[in-house]
């Protein structure tokens, strides 16, 4: 097992709360029947929630985003994971927390962008 498998193993074992509530609706093909893995590799990086079907990622994101050096870091991995054709979708730990509704609505509504009905 890689290095990165690793830590990702461990990131699952130890959920934020924010990551948790968004864990329950994701889980078990939940929003429209889509299969969401969570604390999952991709290239260097280790993403919240990844949809690879869709190619849909979802962060969810704490008040250290808003420092320089990760408001930076965040916008490399987002370029990176784009360049591999996954859309990003990021949340902040408010938004789950306080508008968790919303959240889902944002998630299904870019959901039908990426996979309109037919």
């Amino acid at each position: 097992m890689n290095e990165r498998n690793i830590i990702a193993r461990e990131l699952r074992k130890n959920q934020t709360t924010q990551e948790t509530k968004m864990w329950s609706i994701l889980r078990n093909y939940q929003i429209e029947g889509y299969k969401f893995k969570r604390q999952y590799p991709i290239g260097d990086y280790i993403v919240d929630f990844v949809c690879k079907e869709i190619k849909l990622v979802i962060e969810i994101d704490g008040g250290q985003h808003n420092e320089p050096q990760n408001i930076e870091y965040d916008e490399t991995r987002t370029k990176y994971l784009n360049s591999k054709g996954y859309t990003v979708l990021r949340f902040w730990n408010n938004d789950v927390d306080q508008n968790l509704e919303g959240v889902y609505e944002k998630i299904l509504s870019t959901i039908n962008l990426i996979q309109p009905s037919p």
